[in-house]
């Protein structure tokens, strides 16, 4: 099994998560891994609430879509949203939005930057603006188990 280092994050504004990883694989194939559904499908998603379909189009303006399933009850959770940056292999700028009414419905702006370091990839994400520190609290514990299934699949990949 592959682990990622985890960096501390800098102190976070209410309305902004930050999260910074180094992913033991090259930047080419972490930004694949981002943009290819036939990858995406096998990591995105918590543990507990793993992706079971997945639809993107990947360029300016184009959509994606996922949902999440929970293996226990069969719930599910639907999200999408919109790229807004696509710039390979360095930067990916998305919206994302849960389908739900109320605060998780409000769209966030996901910005992600791969770096080369020393054969590995940095990986910065960063999600803003949220309403609230629950639901930033929220994501943080979802984006970090879904991208320990990320540092997982990249070592099988």
């Amino acid at each position: 099994m592959v682990m990622a280092a985890k960096t501390e994050a800098p102190a976070e504004t209410g309305d902004e998560l930050t999260i910074t990883r180094v992913l033991d694989a090259p930047r080419e194939l972490v930004f694949k891994a981002w943009t290819d559904p036939n990858h995406a499908l096998h990591w995105w998603g918590p543990k507990e609430w793993p992706a079971v379909h997945l639809e993107m189009d990947v360029r300016l303006g184009g959509a994606w879509r996922m949902c999440l399933r929970s293996p226990d009850t069969g719930g599910e959770l639907w999200q999408g949203g919109v790229f807004r940056q696509i710039a390979p292999p360095g930067r990916l700028s998305f919206t994302f939005a849960w389908e739900e009414e109320g605060e998780r419905g409000l769209p966030t702006l996901v910005t992600v930057n791969f770096a080369d370091e020393d054969g590995k990839t940095r990986m910065e994400f960063r999600q803003t603006p949220f309403q609230s520190a629950v639901e930033r609290d929220g994501h943080r514990y979802g984006w970090n188990s879904t991208f320990d299934r990320l540092a997982d699949y990249l070592g099988q990949a």
